[in-house]
């Protein structure tokens, strides 16, 4: 798959996976995609547990963000995964909240 500059395409990885109960598989780019002009569309790629089935295929989105059309040859390393246990959160709803003031936006530490 030949992907000109500025061109976005998700294309098959050939992988199904079966993520383990209580945890979810973080897909991120490999380092040398930066050299290559690569990047991945979202970021970092979250997948579910519950996304196991026979048809549930990996898919890269890919976007060359390089002046240059980058063909990714069959079995190339673009991205790289990482299972990690997740949290389930207990969400409590409350009538107002602790008068506190955060700021926000690069004002930790100023």
């Amino acid at each position: 798959m030949t992907l000109a500059p500025g061109e976005r395409r998700a294309f098959a990885t050939g992988l199904v996976v079966c993520v383990p109960d209580g945890h979810t598989l973080l897909l991120f780019p490999r380092s040398s995609n930066a050299k290559k002009g690569l990047q991945l569309g979202n970021g970092v790629g979250v997948i579910d547990q519950d996304y196991c089935g026979p048809n549930d295929q990996l898919y890269a989105y890919l976007y060359n963000i390089g002046s240059e059309p980058y063909t990714v040859l069959k079995g190339e390393r673009v991205m790289q995964g990482l299972i990690v246990p997740i949290a389930k959160a207990i969400f409590e709803e409350v009538a107002e909240l602790e008068a506190t003031n955060r700021g926000g936006f690069g004002t930790t530490g100023s």
